[in-house]
């Protein structure tokens, strides 16, 4: 690819976000919310809106199924690396905070409408 300007402005713009990020309390406050964003998703957005109409309810769920996988397939693919300490990639810990949610909270909605 050619190096224009628009493929540098992206390439810096990559590398700031990497160093912003590179901080421990900002990549823990950048996965919490991720997690919590998960949760309002699998606890409130996705029960609420699929179960207006019953017909919705199956695709919903083989969606979210389909999605869970798919990250859990990319997240655990990862080859390990030989240290004492494995930093995965923030993405690989955003999507594995955020695929967690959503199932915790769809778990905690079930709960909820059996009692």
């Amino acid at each position: 690819m050619q190096n224009t300007r628009l493929s540098t402005l992206f390439d810096r713009l990559g590398d700031r976000v990497v160093t912003l990020f590179s901080n421990p309390w900002r990549r823990i406050a950048l996965v919490s919310i991720s997690f919590l964003f998960g949760f309002f998703l699998g606890g409130s957005a996705l029960t609420s809106t699929a179960g207006q109409l019953a017909f919705w309810d199956v695709p919903a769920a083989g969606l979210v199924v389909l999605v869970t996988e798919i990250t859990s397939r990319f997240i655990y693919r990862q080859p390990r690396r030989n240290s004492d300490i494995t930093r995965t990639s923030l993405l690989a810990d955003v999507l594995n905070a955020l695929k967690i949610g959503l199932t915790y909270g769809l778990f905690l909605e079930a709960f909820k409408l059996n009692s």
